[in-house]
C-alpha cells in the first residue's frame, strides 16, 4: 500500500522521474505475487492503482539502491538495522508512522487476519503517513542536481 501511496503521491506532484517507491519484505514468502485481493480493493476504492505491484524481497544488497529505507513496524525495523553493514546504512531505516504527528502507536498493522476492514483502516494509516514523509521529501527532491564541474 505505501510504495502504491508514495508512488500516486510523486506523480500527482509532478516528481516521479525523481522519487521512486519500491516495496520489499523481509521474507521470501510471496515473492512474484500479486497483492492481496483486500489489498487492491482497498486501494481502488480510494483511486488508487495496485494492480502492477509484484511481491519482492529486501536484502542487504538494498541499502545500496537505497536512500530511504521505510519499514511499516518495529519489528521489520529490527530487521532490517540488524541488516545493515555500515552505520550509514542503518542511519537509512526508519519508521513510516513517526511521519504522523497524530500517531501514537509507531506500527502500521499487518491487516492479513483481520476483517475486511482492516484494510482500510490501514490504508488511512499510510496515506496520513506517506502525505507526512512526502511534505519532508519534496522540498529536497524539488531541487535542481549539481551541475557537475569539469
Amino acid at each position: 500500500m505505501a510504495e502504491v501511496v508514495l508512488r500516486a503521491l510523486s506523480e500527482a506532484r509532478g516528481l516521479s522521474d525523481r522519487v521512486i517507491s519500491r516495496s520489499a519484505g523481509t521474507g521470501d514468502w510471496h515473492v512474484g505475487e500479486r497483492a492481496d485481493a483486500r489489498t487492491l480493493h482497498a486501494l481502488d476504492r480510494r483511486g488508487y492503482d495496485g494492480a502492477a505491484h509484484r511481491a519482492k524481497q529486501f536484502t542487504t544488497a538494498s541499502f545500496a539502491d537505497n536512500d530511504l529505507i521505510v519499514a511499516l513496524d518495529r519489528t521489520h525495523e529490527r530487521v532490517l538495522r540488524s541488516w545493515a553493514r555500515t552505520d550509514d546504512d542503518e542511519a537509512k531505516v526508519t519508521l513510516l508512522r513517526t511521519f504522523d504527528p497524530q500517531a501514537t502507536n509507531m506500527d502500521v498493522p499487518d491487516p492479513y487476519y483481520a476483517a475486511p476492514e482492516m484494510f482500510d483502516a490501514v490504508l488511512g494509516m499510510i496515506e496520513i503517513a506517506t502525505r507526512g514523509l512526502f511534505s519532508q521529501l519534496e522540498p529536497a527532491v524539488r531541487m535542481p542536481h549539481p551541475t557537475p564541474r569539469a
